[in-house]
Parts: structure tokens; sequence; C-alpha cells
């Protein structure tokens, strides 16, 4: 069974790669197999080398990988990292495509009965053929795109919750899932790839749904995902180390996110929500029609002075162009400050109130495997979280050494297999220097050796005076870090999050930090409350 990749990168590189870049998607419940579409109507926009007269042919669906393939579809072939979509155009026809699109010129021995459509941009001509498709949803919904390294999938969950606590019906799509109001989706990547992001966006509008919130991952920006989406508000969270095996340069890294500010083909954001307390964030202002900063230091339109934080969340007063608003909220860091004051402004760009701001607030209790307590009646904290670089690491130590000063911290991670190899060292470093024990294991290893991606870690850990212990399976791993916490401790359990899966060379596994935290807590006799602060309440 295929299963959703552990990072974005990951996802890109391996779910989205094969059949090139078609995701291993589901339909959505709109009934889509009702929609019939001209062929000239789902061409409207598209440039096409030869133009024809094509509207004697009906469309009845839009993709992109072969598998999915119905009778009567327009199949796009694509270019991925690592495979060509051109190489299951048969597939595809074989599976009832009757219209095939691609950058290349038909072959000679092209199959007679089937359309076959040369286009320019074969991702920008799949987004605009799945918007004329799905009757473009987009235009009828007030669309939230939020992106950044760190802090979407906090920010875009806070502000649904706003837009909730409204009354109102939303679509949000990102890390953890893909929802819709007539229920959820797995997500095989940050961001759907634009073909099922319109069918979403369809389907969101068709039950009743006014807004859409969702991640806009670098990827996603670089692969013309949001191609013909236009957003009422983009939000700008940080820019640090990630994906450089994509991106090769942190400025072509930082060129992807740029693109939602300039427009995804639809025109620049009626509002961007920038972090101006980030040097990139700063880069970024004047690009969308009216700009709306937050941070920390001087000179944000949105802040606050002073803020309360303990292990039952945090509360303060922001000040904004629109007045105070008073937060009162589970979650729990100095960072979630700054995704509660981007959540503010993305909100009141769309017009909500403040009361119905400090309402989705309160209503949201925690994001998935995100600072998430694991609470057993042990005396020591656990927290699972989806940390997998150094920047989200090294605030996820700060945060627990922010809420406990006087205790130790042990930090259990590991890195992914395939891929960017460059932020393994720096990560031990960080937690080296911040940690007072660190404990070494697994993430997804894929077909690398494990040992070989802890000793690229270990590179970067002995630059410090940190000690550390090796443990590759990462069950025994939590196992150990449990052994080793005393009381008044902290024990991180960072990179997976909320994942529920662990991929091997050969195999992957059912497998859940939070569970298995509970599962070796109990084995050591902690079977107490399942609320309080983990200090043995």
């Amino acid at each position: 069974m295929r299963t959703g990749l552990s990072h974005e990168e990951d996802r890109v590189q391996e779910s989205a790669t094969t059949r090139a870049d078609g995701p291993v998607s589901h339909s959505v419940r709109t009934g889509t197999d009702t929609i019939r579409k001209k062929l000239r109507e789902v061409l409207l926009g598209i440039e096409t080398a030869p133009l024809f007269a094509a509207g004697e042919y009906e469309i009845q669906q839009v993709a992109c990988d072969s598998r999915k393939v119905r009778p009567g579809a327009m199949f796009f072939a694509l270019h991925g990292a690592k495979a060509n979509g051109n190489a299951f155009i048969q597939d595809a026809i074989q599976r009832g495509a009757m219209v095939i699109a691609s950058e290349e010129p038909a072959p000679a021995d092209a199959q007679t009965g089937v359309v076959w459509i040369q286009v320019g941009e074969a991702r920008k001509a799949l987004a605009i053929a799945a918007a004329n498709f799905y009757g473009h949803p987009a235009s009828a919904l007030q669309l939230v795109a939020v992106t950044g390294t760190n802090g979407k999938t906090t920010t875009t969950s806070l502000v649904d919750a706003m837009v909730k606590a409204s009354g109102a019906k939303t679509g949000l799509f990102g890390t953890i899932s893909y929802h819709t109001p007539l229920g959820d989706y797995p997500a095989p990547n940050t961001t759907p790839e634009s073909v099922d992001l319109q069918g979403f966006l369809a389907e969101t509008r068709d039950a009743g749904g006014k807004y859409a919130v969702l991640e806009a991952s670098s990827h996603s920006l670089s692969m013309d995902r949001l191609w013909g989406c236009h957003f009422q508000a983009a939000v700008f969270t940080n820019l640090t180390r990630e994906h450089m095996d994509f991106h090769q340069t942190f400025e072509d890294y930082f060129a992807a996110k740029k693109r939602l500010f300039e427009g995804t083909g639809a025109g620049a954001p009626e509002v961007a929500v920038l972090n101006i307390d980030d040097e990139f964030g700063k880069r970024l202002v004047g690009l969308a029609k009216k700009t709306v900063s937050y941070g920390l230091e001087s000179g944000a339109d949105i802040t606050t002075k002073k803020f309360q934080l303990n292990f039952e969340g945090l509360s303060f007063t922001a000040q904004t162009p629109h007045g105070k608003v008073h937060i009162v909220s589970r979650l729990v860091g100095r960072i979630n400050v700054y995704n509660l004051l981007a959540a503010i402004g993305a909100a009141q760009a769309l017009g909500l109130s403040n009361e119905i701001i400090e309402k989705g607030i309160q209503n949201l209790e925690s994001v998935s495997g995100r600072f998430q307590q694991i609470v057993q009646g042990q005396p020591f904290v656990v927290i699972v979280d989806y940390a997998h670089t150094d920047d989200a690491l090294e605030n996820l130590i700060r945060t627990a050494r922010e809420l406990n000063p006087n205790g130790r911290i042990i930090t259990l991670f590991g890195c992914g297999g395939l891929k960017d190899r460059t932020k393994r060292p720096v990560m031990g470093e960080v937690t080296g220097r911040l940690s007072d024990l660190t404990i070494l294991s697994n993430d997804n290893p894929r077909t690398e050796d494990p040992l070989k991606i802890i000793s690229d870690i270990i590179v970067g850990l002995q630059k410090t005076a940190g000690k550390y212990l090796i443990e590759p399976d990462r069950e025994k791993a939590i196992g150990m870090a449990m052994d080793e916490a005393r009381a008044g401790d902290i024990v991180l359990l960072a990179g997976k999050g909320h994942e529920n899966y662990q991929i091997l060379a050969d195999r992957t596994l059912e497998f859940d930090d939070r569970e298995m935290a509970r599962r070796a807590l109990r084995e050591r006799g902690f079977e107490g409350p399942q609320n309080g602060s983990g200090f043995g309440t």
C-alpha cells in the first residue's frame, strides 16, 4: 500500500514523481463522474500547437496519474524529477484516456482515435484545464495560503478555526490531511497537485463553503500547482535551511516562496501578511496589493509587547490595525506567538471580527504532532513534535528550556534517508549545543544505510561538548529516552510528529511516536491521567 511520506521534499520526490508527479489521490465527493465538458472548454486559456477545433470531444476527467485514469479522460504527461509522464501514456490510453496533453509532439506512431495536444508548459496547462473542468471553484471562495519553512501547519489550522468560529464552512489543505466540509482525505503532498486541489475546492464550494486555507510549499509553487488561484491573503512565516536537495541554493528556495506574492497567474494577493522579524519577509514588502506586517520587533502592524507562556498554553494582547485582540490559547511556546499573529493578520484580511478571531483561537485545542504532550502520570514531560529542520529543532529545544529552565532536555531525532544531507550535521550541532543528551535514531531511512545517516549527524554533534547515544531502532530509542529521563526532565521526540508510519528499505511500518511513547511509559509502570503538565499531575 502506498502511504504519504514524511516531509514535503520526501513526498514530491517519491510519491509524486512516479507517474511523473501524479499524486496518489482519491476521488472527491462532488459527483465528478457526472462532470462532462467539451474539450474546447477545458482548453480555454491554454496555448496549444497546433490549435484546432476541439468542440466535438467530451471530457469526463482531467488526470495526471495514469493509474487513476477513467474512460473519457484527458491525460497530462508531466515531467517529474525521476520519471517522464510520457512513459505512461500507453497505460493511460489502455485505461480509457481519449486526449493526451504533452510538451512533446505526437510521435509518428501515435495511436489513432486518440487526440494528442502539444502544450508549452504542461504543469500550468494542467492547472488551467483542471480549473476549467471544475468550473473555476477558486473564484467562488476566499483563499488563504501560508508559506514559509516553519509554522505553516499551525498557522493554517488557526485560520481555519477562526473561520469555523464564524459559522462558515471551509476547506483546509496541508501536511496533516486534506479537509473539505464533506470529510478528510490523506495528504500525499503538503499542497495537493493542481487537479486534486481544484477538485477539493469544487467540493468545498458545492458543499456551501466560502473559504479555503492551504499550506503553499515551495515545491508546489515551483511546480505551478497553485497556478490560476487568486488569494485574498498570502502569509509568509519565515525562511530557514530546508529542501536544499530540491532547490540547490537558498536564493532559489526563496524565489519559489516569492512566487506566491508575485501572483500565481491570477494577480497578486489582495493582502500579504509578512513576518518582518525575518529578513526574507522584509524582501516581500510591496509585492501584494496591500501589506500587513507582524512580529515582535518594533514597527510591525500586528504585534504584542509581552506574553505569558507555560505548558498549558499562552496568553497576550495583540495590537492590530483593527484594535486589540485578547489571546488565550492552548498552543505552547514563543514560536506560536508568531503563528498566532500571522493567523490574526490573515483572518482580518478575510474580514473576520476580533471577537470571532478570539473565539477561534480558544476553540483550537492543539495541532496534531506539534509540541504535543504525552501524559501518562510520569514525573517528566514527553513532547512529540514535527521539527525536522535545524531551525525548527532549535526552536523546539529553546521552547522546552524556556518552559522548564531547571530540568534536563533529552532530544531524540534522526534524519530522512536519500534527502538533503547538508542539514544533518547542522541538526546534530543544534542538539549537541542545546540538549543535555541527544539520542540518535532512525527517521525514515528508506534505502540509505541508517548508520551512515547517523554518522552524518554526528559530524556536527561532535563539534559540541554534547553527550549522545545511538540506537537506530526508533522504538528501542524511545524506550531508552524514557529510561534516561528523571523527574523534572523533558523528553523531546522530534522529526515525525503526526506521522503514523516509518519507511525502511524494504517495507513501510505502522509507527507513531505518540503511541510508541505511551506504550513505553505504560511498560515502565506509568498509567496515570491523560492530561496535565506531565510532572506527575
